[in-house]
C-alpha cells in the first residue's frame, strides 16, 4: 500500500512540474512582450519608473517560478525537501512584493504598517535562511538530517 502512495505522490510531481513547466513559459513569453512593448511602442529606447516597476515584477515571477520548479525537483529526484530553497523563495516574493508596492492608495500610517510587516518578515527570513545554511538542513523521509558538504 505504501509503494502505491508513493508512486501516486510521484506522479503528482510529475504532473505539477510539467504544468509548472508550462506556466514558466508563458511567463517568459509574458516578460518578452512586455519588454516589446514597453521598450517600443510605449516610450522607445527609455523604460519609465512604472515601466520598470511592471518588468521587474514579471522577471521577479520569472525567478519565483524556476525556484518553485528546482523545489519539487529536488523533491522528485532525492525525496527530501530543501528547505533553504523554500525560504530563499518566500525571500523572494517578499522581494517581488517591496517592488510592486503601491503607496498611492494608502495613508501614511498604512504604507509605515505595511513597511515595518514587510521589515520583520524579511528580517526573519534572512535569519532562518542564515541558520538553515550554516546547519546544512534538509528534511527527508527519515526526518530532520545534515546535507552532505561537498
Amino acid at each position: 500500500m505504501i509503494e502505491i502512495v508513493n508512486k501516486f505522490e510521484k506522479g503528482i510531481y510529475a504532473a505539477l512540474m510539467i504544468l509548472l513547466m508550462v506556466v514558466l513559459v508563458t511567463a517568459v513569453f509574458d516578460l518578452v512582450l512586455l519588454m516589446f512593448t514597453t521598450l517600443v511602442t510605449e516610450s522607445p529606447g527609455i523604460l519609465q519608473a512604472h515601466e520598470m516597476i511592471l518588468v521587474l515584477g514579471a522577471f521577479l515571477l520569472v525567478l519565483i517560478g524556476v525556484e518553485l520548479l528546482d523545489t519539487i525537483k529536488a523533491y522528485f529526484k532525492e525525496n527530501a525537501i530543501h528547505v533553504e530553497i523554500v525560504v530563499l523563495l518566500a525571500i523572494i516574493a517578499v522581494a517581488r512584493k517591496v517592488i510592486l508596492l503601491d503607496p498611492t492608495g494608502m495613508t501614511g500610517i498604512e504604507y509605515g504598517f505595511e513597511m515595518m510587516g514587510i521589515g520583520v518578515i524579511v528580517v526573519g527570513l534572512s535569519a532562518g535562511y542564515y541558520m538553515i545554511k550554516k546547519a546544512g538542513l534538509t528534511i527527508g523521509q527519515g526526518g530532520l538530517s545534515e546535507e552532505k558538504k561537498e
